[in-house]
């Protein structure tokens, strides 16, 4: 229930976003439903209202979504036996805080059951969708200026940056990534710029951490944590 009640101001500004950015009641309905992702409809919203390419969008969001896979697959161990039915609405449902929540479930309550967690996806999902739905009729009474699209969205992901920095090297990809991101928007004067620097910063940012761990600096100023890890014994000891 804490996480539902999360999903409201959060999704009611959603809503009102999407609808400024031009999606109807039924569009807002099945945006919130297929993607279910905060961040992702966020951006939708905001490249939209910049006009940016179909296919800029897409691949944006392709890249947005991928951690979907990795966080996927740290649960497939605990839904191992389920039918593929399962699996895909399963993972169809599946979003940052939803995880979460299951994982810590699974990892320290040995009742919690695939069906359980199922039900937590349902819930916020049903949370997140009705939010959104109410923002955009909120949306059709009252005019927006469009300029707080790109505020909000920045101020989004300054904090899913924020969330994820764990050493120095991160902190350095970032600052590469923001460089590569301005030179290729101006080079090619679109936003594929975006995903171009996307690629760039990534592939960068994988050989540098490649070059340093076969080199054996694992404890090298790039690497150097910047925060404690909290892996599933940690979980499991602080459950028991």
């Amino acid at each position: 229930m804490p996480l539902c009640l999360s999903y409201v101001p959060i999704g009611l500004a959603c809503g009102i976003l999407l609808h400024a950015a031009g999606f109807n009641f039924l569009m807002t309905a099945l945006v919130s439903m297929l993607v279910f992702s905060g961040g992702a409809q966020f951006m939708i919203a905001s490249m939209l209202t910049i006009q940016a390419p179909l296919q800029t969008i897409l691949l944006m969001l392709l890249f947005l979504e991928m951690r979907y896979a990795l966080l996927g697959s740290s649960l497939s161990q605990y839904v191992r036996g389920t039918s593929k039915k399962f699996l895909l609405i399963f993972a169809a449902s599946l979003n940052d805080e939803n995880y979460a929540v299951n994982y810590l479930k699974f990892a320290t309550d040995k009742t919690w059951t695939p069906q359980n967690a199922l039900s937590v996806e349902h819930f916020s999902l049903l949370f997140w969708t009705v939010s959104n739905l109410i923002g955009s009729l909120v949306g059709s009474f009252i005019t927006i200026n469009l300029t707080i699209v790109d505020y909000a969205l920045t101020a989004l992901f300054i904090y899913m940056i924020v969330m994820q920095i764990k050493n120095n090297l991160t902190i350095l990809i970032i600052v590469i990534s923001g460089v590569i991101a301005v030179i290729t928007m101006v080079w090619m004067k679109s936003t594929m710029g975006l995903v171009v620097a996307t690629l760039l910063a990534s592939l960068i940012g994988f050989a540098l951490e490649k070059i340093l761990v076969k080199k054996g600096m694992k404890k090298s100023f790039l690497l150097k944590k910047m925060k404690p890890n909290a892996g599933r014994k940690e979980i499991s000891k602080s459950g028991d």
